[in-house]
This record gives C-alpha cells, sequence and structure tokens, in this order.
C-alpha cells in the first residue's frame, strides 16, 4: 500500500469512529404501558379493539416513532394484532398517549375460548408484545409487558 492510500484509510476509520461516537450511547428505552382497552364497532365478522399505549421517554432527544408492530396473547394464544404508521412524536423527558386499532385472529380467538371452556378461570395471563421503529439509525425496540387479569369480584 502506498503511503497516500495508508493516509486515506486511515482518515476514513477516524472519520467513521467520530461519527460512531457522535450517536447518544446513554439512549435509555423508553417506558411503554397499556392505559386503556375497549371494544370498537366491528366491520363484518371480525372484532376490533382499541388499545391506549403510554408511552415515557427518559431521553433528552425527542423519541420519533416511525411505525409500530403489535400482539396481545392472552393466555398463550395471540388473539390481537396489529400496525400502525401514524404516531406522534414524544418530546424529550415528557410522556405521551397513543391509540392503536388492533384485529381480532378469530381462529386464535376461538381456540381461547375452548380452552376457557374446558377450564375455567377467574384470572388470565396477558402479554403485550410491541416492536417500535425509532428511526433507521437506532434498532427496533422491543417491549414485552406481562402480567394477569383478574375477573373475581373484589367488592363484598
Amino acid at each position: 500500500m502506498t503511503g497516500f492510500t495508508r493516509t486515506l484509510v486511515l482518515l476514513a476509520a477516524c472519520f467513521i469512529l467520530c461519527g460512531c461516537a457522535g450517536l447518544q450511547s446513554d439512549f435509555e428505552t423508553p417506558t411503554v404501558g397499556v392505559s386503556s382497552f375497549r371494544a370498537l364497532p366491528s366491520q363484518g365478522m371480525v372484532p376490533r379493539f382499541e388499545i391506549g399505549l403510554h408511552i415515557v421517554n427518559p431521553n433528552r432527544t425527542p423519541l420519533k416513532l416511525d411505525g409500530i408492530v403489535y400482539s396481545v396473547i392472552l393466555e398463550g394464544h395471540k388473539v390481537l394484532t396489529g400496525v400502525s404508521a401514524d404516531l406522534p412524536v414524544i418530546g424529550g423527558y415528557s410522556e405521551g398517549d397513543i391509540k392503536l386499532t388492533a384485529t381480532a385472529d378469530l381462529l386464535s380467538s376461538m381456540r381461547l375460548l375452548t380452552s376457557l371452556m374446558q377450564q375455567p378461570q377467574e384470572t388470565f395471563s396477558y402479554e403485550l408484545d410491541a416492536r417500535l421503529d425509532i428511526g433507521s439509525l437506532r434498532p427496533k425496540l422491543h417491549i414485552r409487558e406481562k402480567g394477569e387479569i383478574s375477573l373475581a369480584r373484589t367488592d363484598r
């Protein structure tokens, strides 16, 4: 390699390293929680639901959401899925709410109902699985929230 080529390669490597160092390394994963869940009027036979998500951005830079892919799993059955690209920007050190419309998977919902009819229960496990696209320079954020829903009456 000639001296000029070697210098050019070293300069290119320095520019690449400086560019990577400029990326924010102290990026904290935003918090995503379910804030609401309600049935929508159905169009045809497929039930639809509105899911409200509350997002907390613990970073100084605004969180520009390019898209989200999500699913809701009840008792191990993926019953709701959806995508959205119409999302707001969540400012730095702030929080915001988004509403998503999810469509029920009829076959998976029927499997869940069959399972519940065979083995009735008062609590159900749920899981929200969401992948948020926050731009091409950052990897997608994978958020998974698990919990239980109780149908038992508590006002006795």
